[in-house]
């Protein structure tokens, strides 16, 4: 039995599909007003470990302010909850050296009254989640993960509060992508049963006995997903409420779907939402939607616990974060969108480097996983970390020219609509039309300037989770490997050393429309 199935038996039925009711104490002052119970509900999603009010930028509001948003609000208004809908605990240098175990803390101390687990969540392993989820002092919700060999949910499928008579239920769902947009190593113990059947279950469970139902989503608004949220809200009546994540969708008066109301605040702790519910006799009279964010909190103190939280890590981690890797003789952004939708310098950077350390003859990184740009100057282990927080290894892979081609028109397959399976690549160049339909997007493919050969032998550098079928690479599982290498920031340190200038301009993938305006 695995690690994974040992522990899941010795937390016994805390982890099964088993209802519960909290009443939360009256630690504030009650919402009841004359045209009902006033309900407030803060909500994040998708931080990815931002921390502190420096990260992004300076764009992130931090876990000072946003502590001190929620447990104000909590002090004020005893009918008050605190969700948060995942990726969370993976993201930044700080957390991930961690292994999550600082978010958890950052989380504890803010206040949370429940999360659902997103893709990235799963990065360090299920094994590692699990003892994330026990190391909080709120529940996380899944009501579609299971164990593959027994069917037991993971994660209790839900949570019932009473808040000044009212009853309201929320119950978790995470997007199937979790299934490859993790490496898929790290869930093959569990399986992800289809969202929109596991929502009409819990809803029809709660609906009968809670006066407001709350859909806890990873699920998203991408239109290249199967499942969205939107799609739950249209097939499953009887959810209230969405509060959702995955998409990084920012809706600042919520997205109305039928009866449902769907929210999401953006993603990197740039917005915290804020939704207000009424519910008169039993029975849910408005609800509003807005997201507060970092402009409009700057008169709001920091909360001193999570300050001084922050100050100890930051202590810990400092000899081993400032650490000189390299230099760069010049900066190089990490646009998400063009990242996962286009060719970009910084993504010809790293295939570069990885072609280079490993003798192959064509290399690919996926645009979603570099995270982080790099600066000019000095490189350190911070910023590779930041650049690099999966845990990624590279690898060297044997296909034949027709499977490389299968390769290139995945990751081709949605653009110019985000998708973080879109390859950064070197040692290759071809043409793109997004005229034509998926899977005969590309042509005029060359391996070293030399026109490809469908029935040759390539080696192509990638990294594990691409390899292993993350971002739905099937093809790639059984592919041979030749070779196994450091991790992408060490490589990419090393070839920033051993080479004070590069050229990294774009020009690898020519894209027939670009070329059409351009004429």
């Amino acid at each position: 039995m695995s690690s994974f199935l040992s522990k899941l038996r010795g937390a016994g039925a805390a982890v099964l599909f088993a209802a519960s009711i909290f009443a939360i104490p009256a630690t504030g002052l009650a919402s009841v007003e004359s045209d009902g119970v006033h309900i407030h509900i803060y909500h994040t999603n998708d931080m990815h470990a931002r921390i502190k009010d420096t990260d992004d930028g300076g764009k992130s509001i931090g876990m000072g302010v946003l502590t001190a948003v929620l447990r104000d609000a909590k002090d004020k208004d005893a009918d008050t909850l605190a969700l948060d809908a995942g990726d969370t605990f993976h993201g930044t240098a700080e957390v991930n050296v961690t292994h999550g175990m600082a978010m958890a803390r950052f989380l504890n101390i803010a206040g949370y009254d429940a999360m659902v687990p997103g893709n990235h969540d799963f990065n360090y392993g299920a094994d590692r989640l699990t003892e994330l989820a026990s190391a909080l002092n709120f529940p996380v919700l899944s009501a579609n993960i299971t164990v593959k060999s027994t069917g037991e949910h993971v994660f209790p499928a839900y949570k019932e509060f009473t808040l000044d008579g009212v009853k309201v239920a929320v119950f978790g769902l995470t997007t199937p992508e979790a299934a490859y947009k993790t490496a898929p190593a790290n869930v093959k113990d569990i399986a992800f049963e289809t969202p929109v059947e596991a929502a009409k279950r819990a809803v029809a469970l709660l609906r009968s006995r809670n006066d407001v139902v709350i859909g806890l989503m990873h699920m998203g608004l991408d239109e290249s997903s199967e499942f969205t949220s939107k799609r739950i809200a249209e097939e499953v009546p009887g959810i209230d409420l969405i509060i959702d994540g995955h998409s990084h969708t920012r809706l600042p008066e919520g997205l109305q779907v039928g009866g449902t109301l769907i929210c999401q605040t953006g993603w990197h702790d740039y917005s915290i939402g804020e939704i207000e519910l009424v519910v008169k006799d039993h029975a849910l009279a408005s609800k509003k939607a807005s997201l507060l964010d970092k402009e409009g909190l700057t008169a709001v103190k920091p909360d001193e616990a999570a300050t001084l939280a922050l100050s100890e890590l930051e202590k810990e981690n400092a000899a081993t974060f400032q650490q000189v890797k390299a230099k760069s003789p010049k900066a190089f952004p990490a646009e998400r969108e063009k990242l996962r939708s286009e060719e970009t310098e910084i993504g010809n950077l790293v295939a570069d480097a990885l072609r280079e350390a490993t003798g192959a003859d064509v290399a690919l990184q996926n645009g979603g996983g570099i995270r982080e740009g790099l600066p000019k100057g000095s490189i350190t282990e911070e910023d590779l970390l930041s650049m690099f927080p999966f845990g990624n290894t590279v690898v060297k892979l044997s296909l034949t020219g027709a499977e490389l081609k299968a390769v290139l028109e995945h990751s081709v397959e949605y653009t110019p609509e985000s998708f973080g399976g879109f390859q950064q690549v070197s040692g290759v160049t071809f043409t793109l039309d997004r005229s034509k339909k998926a899977g005969e997007r590309v042509s005029d493919i060359k391996i070293g300037g030399t026109p490809i050969d469908l029935s040759k032998t390539y080696t192509v550098a990638t990294n594990d989770f691409t390899k292993s079928g993350g971002d739905a690479f099937d093809m790639l599982k059984n592919a041979k490997v030749v070779g196994e290498y450091a991790s992408p920031e060490e490589i990419l340190a090393q070839y920033l050393s051993a080479h004070k200038t590069f050229d990294v301009t774009v020009g690898r993938i020519h894209v027939v429309e670009e070329a059409k305006k351009a004429a």
